[in-house]
């Protein structure tokens, strides 16, 4: 009896201690993660801006789980993949908010004209001869290998045969806003609004439940898109829920129009009074504004794409960007297509940006470093009001990640860190990107998308549009 008093006693202490020791235990297990970064200076663009030297990520599917030091990171995970990032820069994917991708194709075709000439004589009638569907594949396919080249994560994009952009943005692995673009002429794909517009609601219904592309309805802009059709754009969003996207306030040529069609008003007074504007607006351009129009689109919460590149080589003005950023508007940056910048090349539009409003404002303080490379992150996601998910690296949020080799020579040597992202790096000192948890570059080697039969594909089409040139 004694001994069966013993091992019950014994019983009970051992259900007692394992319990909490095997708890203990699994507290000391690492945990799992799918990828592990660490060993770079990691720029986090998070509400403290914080940067962590030596720093780490873990990432778990398509989110970032952990951030921290490198020493701390590896103590608390295991990972299938880990990469190194010693002495590199890790940050987040950078957002370009005003595309229009397919364009590539039409890299240098018309150059040095006023806009109004570059859209109307040279511009629309390319688009009106050669977009189709093959076309818009070809030129997004060598959009998106350029803009994944250059760190470039999340675009923002208006054109025609927009699901054809979706689906090869997808199978790419990118992140976008894309809409179809409504006009009221004949356009490549639709040849009246009202097609356009079903259309748009197809592609809106298809494209809505995506991880990666976030479907939006694009109607062009005031001067080429008559009020009832604005408003007709607008409802429809609204109806779905999605964001609206629209070139805006754009150039003289543009205030001038709706001047004279629209009982003296400006174009964002005009957009304003018919009840257009809302927060889930994406406003490209925005160059003819003072400071109660900028007052209107905060109220309103529209996000505002600013691409400095494109104004100036149209000659279409300076957009008021430091008064924006003072009044705490979403402001971020963007490229414009290829046809009218020449790239898709958001390290160039940061640079360009914070020279141009120094230049203008006669301020050498005004656009510093760190607010252009906020303008390419945090901000350009904003604008696209994507910022709880995308952005910045933070715990929880999408994991579009890139990492930047921070020893080429033209990065030698460094001072400062947001001084040397802005005004010394370059797209190909871009060497990893991650696009919601995947690999998307590896080392500078594309995974998803093939270099040498994109560049075969474009030159084919420059061939077929350079023999009929000749010809004419």
């Amino acid at each position: 009896m004694e001994s069966l008093r013993k091992s019950a006693l014994l019983l009970f202490a051992l259900n007692l201690v394992l319990p909490q020791s095997l708890f203990a235990l699994h507290e000391r297990l690492p945990k799992t993660a799918d990828l592990l970064i660490i060993g770079g200076t990691v720029v986090t663009m998070d509400r403290d801006r914080r940067v962590i030297e030596n720093g780490a990520l873990a990432v778990t599917a398509d989110r970032i789980v952990a951030i921290g030091t490198s020493q701390h990171l590896k103590s608390e995970f295991s990972a299938k993949r880990v990469i190194d990032a010693g002495g590199r820069v890790v940050i987040p994917g950078l957002v370009n908010t005003h595309t229009h991708i397919p364009m590539t194709l039409f890299r240098g075709l018309a150059d040095d004209l006023d806009l109004q000439d570059w859209l109307t004589k040279h511009i629309f009638p390319a688009e009106a001869k050669y977009v189709n569907e093959e076309m818009v594949r070809v030129g997004t396919r060598l959009g998106l290998a350029e803009l994944v080249r250059g760190g470039t994560t999340t675009f923002n994009d208006m054109y025609y045969f927009e699901d054809a952009i979706a689906d090869e943005t997808r199978k790419a692995g990118v992140r976008a806003v894309l809409g179809e673009t409504l006009i009221d002429f004949p356009a490549p794909d639709n040849k009246t609004f009202d097609d356009a517009l079903r259309y748009t609601e197809w592609f809106v219904s298809k494209w809505k439940a995506s991880e990666l592309i976030y479907p939006a309805v694009a109607p062009h802009a005031p001067y080429t898109v008559s009020k009832e059709h604005l408003l007709a754009s607008k409802a429809l969003a609204d109806r779905y829920g999605v964001r609206v996207h629209i070139h805006l306030a754009e150039a003289n040529t543009e205030t001038e129009f709706i001047r004279q069609n629209h009982q003296g008003q400006r174009p964002i007074e005009f957009v304003e009074n018919i009840g257009f504007l809302g927060d889930k607006t994406i406003a490209a351009h925005v160059v003819q504004a003072d400071v109660s129009e900028l007052e209107i689109l905060k109220r309103r919460g529209v996000g505002i794409a600013h691409n400095p590149q494109s104004n100036m080589k149209l000659a279409a003005g300076v957009a008021p960007v430091p008064k924006m950023i003072e009044l705490g508007l979403a402001v971020g940056l963007g490229t414009d297509g290829a046809a009218s910048n020449n790239d898709l090349d958001l390290w160039e539009e940061m640079d360009t940006a914070a020279k141009l409003h120094k230049l203008y404002s006669g301020n050498p303080k005004a656009a510093s470093a760190k607010q252009m490379f906020e303008l390419a992150t945090i901000g350009g996601a904003r604008a696209l009001h994507l910022e709880s998910e995308i952005g910045s690296l933070e715990v929880g949020k999408r994991a579009d990640i890139v990492i930047v080799d921070f020893d080429s020579l033209n990065q030698t040597p460094m001072y400062n860190l947001y001084s040397h992202l802005v005004y010394a790096t370059k797209a190909n000192n871009v060497r990893t990107v991650i696009i919601n948890g995947r690999l998307i570059m590896l080392d500078r080697k594309l995974l998803t998308l093939n270099e040498d039969v994109i560049k075969k594909d474009a030159n084919l089409f420059r061939s077929k549009v350079s023999e009929d040139l000749k010809s004419h």
